[in-house]
């Protein structure tokens, strides 16, 4: 779980800006685009094979 102490004298702007990067770097909101809707496993296979796709193009 991602936490940010507030300082005594420090603007919210700055503690937001903190806690944006510690959810970034944890990755917690990729994860919840991830799951945000149910994938059948269909889908996870066609997601991850055009994934593939496009990283096997890209290094080509």
């Amino acid at each position: 779980m991602t936490q940010v102490v507030v300082g005594q004298n420090e603007p919210i702007e700055s503690t937001l800006r903190r806690f944006k990067r510690q959810v970034a770097r944890a990755g917690i909101y990729i994860d919840y685009k991830k799951h945000q809707f149910f994938e059948t496993p269909e889908e996870k296979r066609k997601r991850k094979e055009a994934t593939r796709q496009r990283q096997r193009s890209r290094r080509h």
